[in-house]
């Protein structure tokens, strides 16, 4: 007898669990793996971010629930910096929520908002779990394709009328995962207009808003009039400040959409552990500046990653944001067969772009979150593969 619901038992594992998997086996093996696929950030916390947690956490007070939606001085936090670095205004009691990271605020707004049936625009590619969340809610998947020509941006006149017609909410993501892509106002500015013209939601994952490069700035889709009508944005304290196993995020933006979030959430979890939310403060209260030497060491590691590519018929653009590369794969491979030599024969994790949809095909992502030595060293190895002729 099978206990799991036929939405779990259909539902295609983790990608990301999977090569985990396949990297303890040959670590098992005594295999030295390198580990370029997923995207979590090496760098350390900062140290003033666990001063303020070891503070908090020695207040008995903070050992109590949370507020449902979160606490007032985290609350306050994000919204004070949408003001400094978007001017955007937010409501912290209304237009705020603090979330157990962004990956579960997603989830849990797609089941907020999805009927059975109901239709999601999500991006191809894009992140595997917004679909995962789209299949749980038993909504369909819309694929929203992103085409390298078009730098990446949605191409919403390729979507039928059909398709169109039975959509609901549209998800996007920039600077993008996984392809590194990143816009300007106008890209929120047409999926506004088309979401007001089609009487879509719009929430946008903008957990890399703050990880960019060469003086670009990532917009906020709040920036956009009107858009808190009928959108929210999620944020990530994760990438931007080292914090992945903390589990701290927030969505901000429209309170329609924030007030159906948080029935899911309150009938859920209980919010996160109060010292962490106060941490959280604090590093949204900082200056910024270990967010600003963190982006100098990922585009260090970025540029040495770019040179080192091109001796391996990889091909790929620089990248504004994100700790990703998105390179195409050599002729005569798919993404998949490309990534499973890569692991088999060079030790080294890239994970296949078919994984984040059939617009991935093609590509690999490489992430740059590993030391310069060890990326140096995954570049000499995969060197060495193509020197062997296995190529």
């Amino acid at each position: 007898m099978t206990f799991g619901s036929e939405r779990v038992n259909s539902l295609p594992p983790y990608l990301f669990s999977v090569f985990h998997q396949k990297k303890k086996d040959l670590q098992e093996q005594g295999v030295d793996v390198i580990d370029l696929g997923i995207g979590a950030p090496d760098l350390p916390t900062p140290s003033f971010i666990i001063d303020a947690l070891t503070i908090e956490a020695s207040d008995p007070k903070n050992h109590s629930y949370s507020p449902y939606g979160g606490c007032t001085e985290f609350k306050k936090a994000v919204a004070d910096f949408y003001k400094r670095h978007y001017n955007v205004d937010l409501n912290p009691v209304s237009e705020v929520l603090a979330l157990i990271g962004s990956k579960e605020g997603i989830a849990h707004l797609i089941h907020a908002v999805v009927d059975p049936g109901d239709g999601v625009l999500v991006p191809d590619p894009g992140y595997p779990v917004y679909s995962s969340a789209v299949h749980l809610a038993q909504g369909r998947v819309i694929p929203l394709p992103l085409y390298e020509e078009n730098h990446f941006a949605p191409q919403f006149h390729s979507l039928t009328p059909a398709d169109v017609d039975r959509a609901k909410m549209m998800l996007l993501n920039y600077p993008s995962n996984p392809t590194g892509a990143t816009v300007e106002l106008g890209t929120f500015e047409e999926a506004i207009s088309f979401a007001e013209n089609h009487n879509l939601c719009v929430a946008h994952d903008s957990a890399y808003d703050l990880v960019t490069f060469d003086g670009y700035r990532a917009p906020s889709i709040l920036q956009v009039p009107g858009a808190k009508e009928r959108t929210v944005e999620f944020g990530s304290l994760s990438k931007s400040f080292s914090m992945t196993g903390w589990r701290i995020g927030y969505v901000v933006g429209s309170e329609e959409l924030i007030h159906a979030l948080s029935i899911v959430k309150s009938n859920t979890d209980t919010s996160q552990f109060l010292p962490i939310q106060k941490a959280g403060a604090a590093a949204l209260n900082s200056d910024f500046s270990t967010v600003t030497s963190n982006n100098r060491t990922y585009q260090k590691r970025m540029e040495i990653m770019l040179d080192a590519i091109k001796e391996l018929d990889l091909k790929a653009n620089k990248p504004r944001g994100t700790f990703f590369i998105w390179a195409k794969v050599p002729k005569g491979y798919t993404s998949q067969m490309f990534a499973e030599k890569m692991l088999a024969e060079a030790g080294v994790i890239v994970t296949p772009g078919n994984a984040f949809g059939v617009n991935g095909e093609g590509f690999i992502r490489i992430s740059l979150s590993a030391p310069e030595h060890r990326l140096r060293e995954a570049v000499n190895r995969m060197k060495k593969w193509k020197t062997r002729g296995l190529s």
